[in-house]
């Protein structure tokens, strides 16, 4: 039960009183994320295993070091993705996990959620490969290299190498007890990310793409929900990528808010920090989605899949905001329109083709190592094909860690500069995105707001109030349901009858629950 104004947050050895950020409206507000590395893990621990124990729903995000060559994951069969997926995996590491606990508020409107994120700067204790076009696009979104080799969350992939999974304070072990919460699991276009998780805080990942979905049905039973599938197939956007899915959600959110139309409506609180623990939180603005007063020619690149090779160089407009206006202003089918944008003349040139990131999972293709050939449909430049000629994989460990980071520095000095802080209380809010821990905030509110459409379609049907459902019957079309670039069905998280969960797995649910599942 929450306190009407305060809440008693317990961490490490001392209390915190923390109040609750009321927000009226979901038009604009700033979302804390509170910023977890090496120094203040053990203290922030037991307000982490609270939110995660506590929570209606998780939803997670990473950002990893690389993934690969994009056609090896773009695969036709399903198997070989798997396989690709399980190299990536074990050579690449994650760079920083985020998770957003959304708990709904007792005796509110039940689509009231308290919100607690975290963002996790992680670094892995063994040698990984890390591509420079992820160095390059992390560090143009403010992603500090220095600060995740100083003082990154160490851990160890694989199977156990070190210290038990089940006891202490590491980051395995929090991934147990996200297990053992036994909490809905949301990811954005998923499958990269679990692989990830399993790999680096659980065991080594299965050869077999049906044990590894056995295994995850066993891990998460209550669910996991993709809000790539739920943009793509029940909201059915035009465009699913994380931050124009979200701005979108957010937009209609408000309004139907704002209307006092009949009817659930997303309403969120945060948790406002103070003392010491102000230190450890980034702000992220969330302004109202406005049209922009200069640039008004979008990139169509960025427009259809929320990525753009050009980055901070391009020309034209990357504005989501103005993106989403332009969508809802045409009103003809998504298919027409988005092949539209892509041939449309910008100034008398045509744009360039679209189609080498066709399929591709939007909120990794900055990961991905993109073949040159593929890319030079219009005769790039000479500076753009030595670009991508330089996006070789290299292989680091801690030892060589600062040459890629004073690389890193050399690509974009500006975007390295730390947040401004106008105080040692508060820090300015950031409205950019790309960092795991606002990334698992969008991803959660995008959940939360087809959650609540779901239940008014499903009243307004059965002519009834919307039902107040179980947690396994959340978003009950999407249960387990997770996107396949380039694909019209998705994968299903099931224990086939002609599989087996992985030893590793059994071992593990042993140790966890005392029996075999």
């Amino acid at each position: 039960h929450l306190p009407e104004t305060w809440l008693s947050l317990q961490t490490g050895s001392s209390q915190t009183l923390v109040g609750l950020s009321r927000c009226k409206t979901m038009s604009s507000f700033v979302v804390p994320v509170i910023d977890v590395h090496n120094d203040n893990f053990k203290e922030l621990w037991p307000a982490m295993v609270v939110a995660l124990k506590t929570a209606s729903f998780i939803a997670i995000d990473t950002e990893l070091s690389g993934l690969g060559n994009r056609k090896s994951l773009l695969a036709e069969s399903v198997e070989d993705r798997y396989k690709a997926i399980c190299h990536a995996a074990r050579s690449r590491s994650i760079l920083s996990l985020g998770f957003a606990c959304y708990k709904k508020i007792e005796n509110k409107a039940a689509d009231s959620y308290l919100v607690q994120v975290y963002n996790l700067t992680l670094l892995c204790s063994e040698e990984y490969i890390i591509e420079p076009q992820s160095v390059h696009f992390l560090v143009q979104h403010g992603f500090d290299f220095n600060k995740q080799y100083a003082n990154g969350i160490p851990y160890l992939k694989g199977n156990n190498k070190a210290a038990s999974d089940y006891h202490g304070v590491h980051i395995r072990a929090l991934f147990t007890e996200l297990l053992r919460a036994r909490k809905p699991l949301v990811l954005h276009n998923g499958l990269i990310d679990m692989a990830f998780l399993y790999q680096s805080f659980y065991a080594h990942l299965p050869e077999q793409l049906a044990t590894f979905t056995a295994d995850l049905s066993e891990m998460f039973p209550v669910g996991i929900y993709d809000t790539k599938y739920v943009t793509e197939f029940e909201l059915r956007l035009t465009a699913s990528y994380l931050e124009y899915a979200y701005k979108k959600c957010k937009l209609d959110n408000s309004r139907a808010l704002t209307s006092g139309a009949d009817g659930p409506h997303v309403q969120v609180e945060f948790c406002q920090y103070g003392g010491h623990m102000s230190s450890f939180v980034d702000f992220r603005a969330c302004p109202d989605v406005a049209s922009s007063e200069g640039q008004t020619e979008i990139c169509s690149r960025f427009s259809a899949f929320g990525w753009c090779p050009n980055g901070t160089q391009c020309s034209l407009s990357h504005d989501t905001d103005l993106i989403v206006l332009q969508d809802e202003m045409n009103k003809e089918d998504k298919r027409k329109k988005r092949k539209r944008q892509r041939n449309k003349k910008k100034g008398g040139d045509v744009v360039e083709d679209t189609s080498i990131f066709e399929g591709a999972p939007q909120n990794k293709i900055p990961h991905m190592e993109i073949d040159v050939q593929e890319n030079s449909v219009n005769e790039p430049s000479a500076n753009e094909t030595d670009e991508h000629k330089n996006c070789s994989s290299v292989t680091t460990s801690n030892v060589t860690a600062p040459d890629i980071v004073n690389n890193a520095e050399s690509m974009d000095q500006d975007a390295m500069k730390k947040t401004v802080i106008s105080s040692p209380q508060k820090k300015k809010p950031d409205t950019g995105t790309h960092r795991a821990g606002f990334d698992a905030f969008m991803t959660g509110f995008i959940f939360a707001h087809s959650y609540a459409i779901d239940r008014k379609t499903e009243a307004i049907a059965n002519e009834s109030e919307p039902a107040e459902p179980e947690a396994e019957q959340l978003l009950s079309s999407c249960l387990n349901k997770v996107y396949l670039s380039g694909k019209s069905v998705p994968l299903i998280i099931v224990k086939s009858t002609f599989s087996k969960s992985s030893k590793a797995h059994l071992q593990k649910m042993e140790m966890l629950w005392g029996t075999r599942k």
